[in-house]
């Protein structure tokens, strides 16, 4: 599996995962009219078991897509704090379950950005931890500020209320 529509195609789960600073609005936008639901673990990560969030996310049915956490984790605390709260375990474990579901990891890059160090060690950490998971679970590359076409799947049934402008009025009938 190498790009996005594969992706879109194949799995049931997508992480999606990168720096900070990368815009993920389009894409988040496009799993949603492809019929997934966007899931962020809230808050912080628990101090004793930092992917149970995640796990529980898993649990939910359908399709799902994950704005990601734990790969974020494993970058930016050994550069920020000298130590990841999540080990490289707890990520392993997180990736199986990932791939149990039928899913993959996407990895955000952007190639319009001006890189600066920190940015540079940055993408570099990124590789490193991508380059481990892929033993684990299906890693696809996109890069979303370079040249090319949108990011943009097959058209899906719109099965998401959030593209109306209208009032919404829900009613039932009730049967005997």
């Amino acid at each position: 599996m190498r790009t996005l529509h594969e992706a879109v195609d194949r799995c049931r789960t997508l992480v999606v995962e990168g720096p900070d600073g990368i815009v993920r609005s389009g894409l988040l936008a496009e799993l949603v009219r492809s019929g997934f639901m966007i899931r962020r673990s809230r808050g912080h990560l628990h101090h004793v078991d930092p992917t149970r969030p995640y796990r529980e996310l898993l649990a939910a049915p359908g399709r799902l897509a994950v704005d990601g956490g734990i790969v974020h984790e494993l970058v930016y605390g050994p550069l920020r704090r000298g130590h990841s709260r999540v080990t490289w375990i707890q990520a392993l474990d997180f990736a199986e379950s990932v791939a149990e579901r039928d899913g993959a990891l996407l990895h955000l890059t952007d190639s319009g950005r001006r890189p600066d160090t920190e940015s540079a060690e940055v993408a570099d950490a990124y590789r490193r931890v991508f380059r481990t998971l892929a033993q684990h679970v299906p890693v696809v590359t996109l890069d979303v500020g370079g040249p090319g076409p949108p990011i943009r799947a097959p058209s899906a049934p719109d099965l998401q209320l959030g593209r109306s402008k209208g009032q919404l009025t829900v009613g039932w009938k009730q049967t005997a």
